[in-house]
């Protein structure tokens, strides 16, 4: 570890890559501190499970001496997936005895932070920590937080998502909307709240499709789910729809009138909601992005290579950019950080730039007029 020898660690954003980059780094003995937003640990974790893919988070997991924590919190059973048009018919089901055999191991993004968080040694997180700016003093990186708190580093690491306040001291380059706006919601308690979805959901995920729509659907361990109803729209559509998001009546009034003619089960979800919905709309890094690499600053996950969520690949690739960025900067062959960073930072690129262009073919695939009929045809290409 020639190149980190002796240097000060921040990694920027506690989620599953800046979570899984401290834990391999504190295992070679790197000195690492995570500032996270967050107020402390037990702030609930939003979104849906994540699928974690062998050659990336499981890949990461492995490396990190992690997989029997993981085989003890993942649950089975979570990745299996039905396809139902808009009525609610089922077109692809993977539950029962033919299901399919897919290696897709689904974990809740709780207990995922959990098993990272118990890996690290204590007090590496720094919680309540917000970024606001950076400069150098004195050959240092002098970070400045929200709540009037500093830190200082010989290196940074940006883990702080889609919309990183510290990418912009890298590159200048920006994402490009995506053609696509999300809007996600929460049932809490589902088989009460929500029974129908909960039935036909069976502890799994549904892909709900039609009229170049989609409403996926994702069931979590402590009862919940998640939906994401997705569209194609204009980029300035949130500003100009009118919807208060904080409003349920206002969000299902909109939903009725935009997903005409979908069948009523699919009313649970927005009727019975928590009442703050969150709009998303979608952007995608360029797929030729590229920057001069610096000796103090680099980015993995989303700060570096945002995409669309349509093929699944955000966590994983956040957590093998997180091993192959600890793989860099413990590699004696580097001889300083900007040798590492930058053989870094090409191989993230590039792996990078061919998921997003999947991606993005995905993206368009599924909210196409031939959506439905796409997607079972990528689960049975053999008809």
């Amino acid at each position: 570890m020639k190149a980190i020898k002796n240097k000060n660690i921040a990694i920027v954003g506690g989620g599953p890559g800046g979570l899984t980059l401290a834990r391999i780094l504190q295992m070679n003995g790197a000195n690492v501190k995570v500032y996270e937003r967050d107020l402390n640990r037990e702030v609930r974790v939003q979104g849906a499970t994540l699928d974690l893919h062998e050659e990336s988070g499981l890949k990461a997991l492995e490396v990190a001496g992690l997989m029997d924590a993981f085989n003890a919190n993942y649950r089975p059973g979570a990745d299996k997936l039905r396809v139902v048009d808009k009525y609610a018919n089922i077109i692809h089901d993977e539950h029962g005895a033919d299901g399919g055999s897919y290696n897709r191991p689904e974990i809740d993004r709780g207990p995922l932070r959990k098993i990272l968080l118990d890996s690290l040694q204590p007090d590496t997180v720094v919680w309540d920590s917000q970024f606001v700016s950076l400069d150098e003093q004195d050959g240092k990186i002098k970070l400045d937080f929200k709540n009037g708190s500093t830190a200082r580093a010989d290196l940074v690491i940006a883990a702080d998502g889609a919309n990183s306040k510290i990418r912009p001291y890298i590159t200048p380059i920006k994402p490009f909307y995506a053609g696509v706006s999300v809007i996600e919601g929460a049932v809490y308690d589902s088989e009460k709240a929500s029974p129908r979805v909960h039935e036909l959901l069976n502890g799994g995920k549904i892909f709900a499709m039609g009229d170049e729509k989609t409403l996926i659907v994702s069931s979590k361990g402590d009862g919940s789910l998640v939906f994401y109803a997705g569209i194609k729209s204009t980029e300035t559509w949130l500003q100009d729809s009118g919807i208060d998001f904080k409003d349920k009546a206002s969000v299902f009034a909109w939903f009725k009138q935009e997903f005409t003619g979908w069948d009523n089960i699919w009313d649970e979800l927005f009727e019975n909601a928590e009442p703050v919905f969150i709009p998303r709309p979608q952007y995608c890094m360029p797929l030729d992005q590229t920057w001069e690499a610096l000796p103090n600053i680099t980015m993995l996950g989303d700060a570096a290579h945002l995409m669309p969520p349509y093929a699944g690949e955000g966590v994983n690739m956040a957590m093998l950019d997180a091993l192959e960025l600890a793989q860099h900067l413990l590699n004696n062959e580097f001889e300083n950080t900007r040798d590492a960073i930058a053989a870094y930072e090409k191989t993230m690129r590039a792996r990078a730039s061919e998921t997003a262009a999947m991606t993005l073919e995905q993206t368009d695939s599924l909210h196409s007029a031939d959506g439905l009929k796409n997607l079972v045809a990528m689960f049975n290409p053999e008809g």
